[in-house]
């Protein structure tokens, strides 16, 4: 999905995990994303990606170390949305 923020350009790969594991989720959800970035680096060079993933997936498995640091490391930028009633609660760079 593409769209603006505050006159910035962005794109969003959203991310539901689903899966019994939510580290199952994350590896591919990671290469894609790293993957995403890189064309729209070449294609769109003014976009910014997000990775957007449930809030309760984000308390339950991004505040973890290695999350954090696959995270960090990866420069994954992230959007933390509330699965039912579909809202942003955090926007993290």
């Amino acid at each position: 999905m593409v769209a603006e923020k505050k006159g910035e350009k962005i794109a969003v790969k959203i991310k539901s995990f689903l899966s019994k594991t939510y580290i199952a989720e994350f590896h591919p959800a990671v290469g894609q994303f790293i993957h995403y970035r890189m064309v729209l680096q070449a294609e769109e060079p003014d976009r910014t990606l997000y990775l957007a993933v449930p809030a309760n997936v984000y308390k339950d498995f991004f505040i973890l170390p290695f999350t954090q640091n696959s995270v960090k490391t990866n420069q994954l930028k992230l959007i933390v949305y509330d699965a039912k009633t579909e809202e942003i609660t955090q926007w993290l760079n």
